[in-house]
């Protein structure tokens, strides 16, 4: 598929290909990301590579660790994806807090904000707990030289 194919495309109504997509978390993940690109469009020009650029990829990173971790074959591996989706969330908070300090984002802009952090990493931590944490007993002892999954 060429870039001209692409170029027209609605993505905002386009069809889940991958299983995260299909993930709620991925969704409020990506749309908080939105959310933050689009404000932080507003902080002073001085903060491009401080703040904005700190709170960008933060936000980011939430979606992509999702998105990662999914596609691992593996529940260690997707496990560790997602504790860093999680990390991600709690790094946005003192951003937040700073920009809320700083006058960059109001009262209101900021409660929602941190609500919304709230929310995904209970979501995240909901996505880690439904990963199967089995080992494989033997008589000899635990099979895979003791490794999970």
């Amino acid at each position: 598929m060429g870039v001209n194919k692409i170029s027209g495309v609605g993505l905002k109504n386009k069809k889940t290909n991958f299983d995260f997509e299909k993930l709620e978390v991925y969704k409020r993940a990506v749309d908080f990301a939105n959310i933050v690109y689009k404000l932080t469009k507003n902080f002073p020009k001085n903060e491009q590579f401080g703040i904005v650029s700190q709170l960008r990829r933060a936000s980011l990173s939430i979606s992509l660790n999702i998105a990662e971790g999914t596609g691992r074959y593996n529940n260690p591996e997707r496990r560790q994806f997602y504790r860093m989706a999680r990390s991600y969330i709690h790094e946005c908070v003192p951003l937040l807090e700073l920009s809320f300090r700083q006058d960059y984002i109001d009262l209101k802009q900021h409660e929602e904000l941190k609500q919304e952090c709230v929310e995904l990493a209970k979501m995240v931590s909901g996505l880690i707990n439904s990963l199967p944490t089995s080992r494989l007993h033997t008589p000899e002892g635990v099979a895979n030289g003791g490794q999970a999954d």
